[in-house]
């Protein structure tokens, strides 16, 4: 079996995927955070102009029903709830003139607003 097979089994089993420029910024926002118990908690709450809302924040939490997928360093954690909103999601981080932050390609929305922050 190959690194990129064994990579992409990896991707597959995971509920939420993170490219790799979203590994390394939540990394370093870890390190700056200087605590080793925070988890990257990615969520879905009602809310904004289509619906849903996306949350992500560190967490040290474990509640019940909770999904955690494990990356190289840090967890990434979905509550039972959001979980249906958010498997197939892809988290990429972008660092651009124009823009920078976590963005969420999500193939469950069927619909989102101009702002990107909610969807349905």
């Amino acid at each position: 079996m190959t690194v990129q097979q064994t990579t992409e089994q990896t991707e597959q089993s995971r509920s939420i995927v993170l490219t790799a420029a979203a590994a390394e910024k939540v990394k370093a926002l870890l390190a700056q955070e200087g605590r080793d118990d925070l988890r990257l908690r990615v969520a879905v709450q009602p809310g904004g102009c289509s619906g849903l809302r996306y949350q992500l924040f560190f967490d040290e939490r474990s509640l019940d029903g909770d999904v955690v997928d494990d990356y190289d360093g840090f967890e990434v954690v979905v509550d039972r709830m959001s979980l249906p909103y958010l498997t197939g999601a892809t988290i990429d981080f972008v660092d651009q003139i124009d823009r920078q932050g976590f963005t969420i390609d999500n193939p469950n929305a069927t619909g989102s607003c101009a702002c990107g922050d909610s969807f349905h």
